[in-house]
């Protein structure tokens, strides 16, 4: 199975036991090919939690919009009750297996989301209540079926992660980590959340496309103070988009200010507000006349 247990996600958090964790230089054994016994058997039963950045990735390979990979490859899942929500990968219909698997191997695999570039190996985030930064170590899942562990082949976790990609993967993703443990160690310090933020948080990280067109919106520049270069930006590059949709969360959830507000934002919103309770009750009106 493929397991992403960032976050401290499963396969570890229905068991007592804590898994055993390494550093970069703790050597593993393991390799996979086309060929060995086992080949494709962990894309069969798929537990698979993508990352905003493993979202932006596969959109642009398939050549959709985010709206149409989330409906058509994803099922969304909330990390606590009424908290943020994550995505994971939704497997074929009826079945465990993950949609982009073939016979040959997995179809977007230079695109593959980051819990399987990690397989075997699983990313451990973790924060304290008391600390303001993250702690990374990693674990070994060692599953049944899996014979990559019986090769011969010994590298550093280190190693394994540069050969696998995961240092662009880890540094784009460190964010949308750090969201997610800071919503875990505030706990009920930040409050309940407004589904205007959870809809926000959902946006911002996973629906870049429909996040690109909020950020177009009158309503968003009338509130906030955005140069001409930077919003050029934010409707021409993706990964501009996802930093910035970061730093929106983070000054919306957290109070952290980093983008600039316009002086009169405040009464624009009330001026707006007016404007459509008007418009909703001249409709309203317009409805009894009929």
């Amino acid at each position: 199975m493929a397991v992403d247990i960032s976050i401290e996600e499963s396969p570890f958090a229905a068991s007592p036991v804590v898994p055993e964790q390494f550093g970069e230089d703790h050597v593993i054994k393991f390799r996979c090919y086309k060929g060995i016994e086992c080949f494709n058997a962990c894309c069969r039963n798929i537990d698979i939690t993508l990352t905003p950045y493993d979202i932006l990735r596969l959109k642009k390979r398939l050549g959709i919009s985010s709206t149409e990979f989330l409906a058509k490859y994803t099922f969304p899942f909330e990390f606590a009750k009424n908290s943020i929500a994550g995505v994971k990968m939704l497997p074929v219909e009826g079945g465990t297996e993950c949609q982009f698997m073939t016979e040959e191997g997995c179809s977007v695999y230079e695109d593959r989301p980051t819990s399987c570039r990690y397989y075997p190996v699983g990313l451990l985030s973790t924060r304290r209540a008391d600390e303001n930064f993250d702690r990374t170590s990693y674990a070994l899942v060692q599953e049944d079926h899996c014979k990559g562990h019986l090769e011969e082949r010994e590298i550093t976790i280190r190693d394994y992660r540069k050969e696998q990609g995961l240092e662009e993967y880890d540094e784009e993703g460190r964010g949308w980590r750090q969201l997610i443990l800071k919503m875990k160690s505030a706990g009920p310090a930040i409050g309940t959340l407004s589904k205007k933020s959870l809809r926000l948080f959902f946006m911002a990280c996973y629906d870049l496309d429909r996040f690109r067109e909020f950020v177009k919106s009158e309503g968003f520049n009338a509130t906030f103070d955005i140069d001409d270069a930077t919003r050029e930006s934010l409707l021409q590059d993706d990964l501009a988009l996802l930093k910035f949709g970061d730093r929106l969360i983070r000054q919306v959830m957290f109070g952290e200010e980093s983008i600039a507000r316009k002086a009169d934002a405040y009464e624009r919103l009330v001026e707006r507000r007016k404007e459509v309770a008007k418009l909703r009750e001249e409709l309203e009106d317009g409805d009894s006349d009929v």
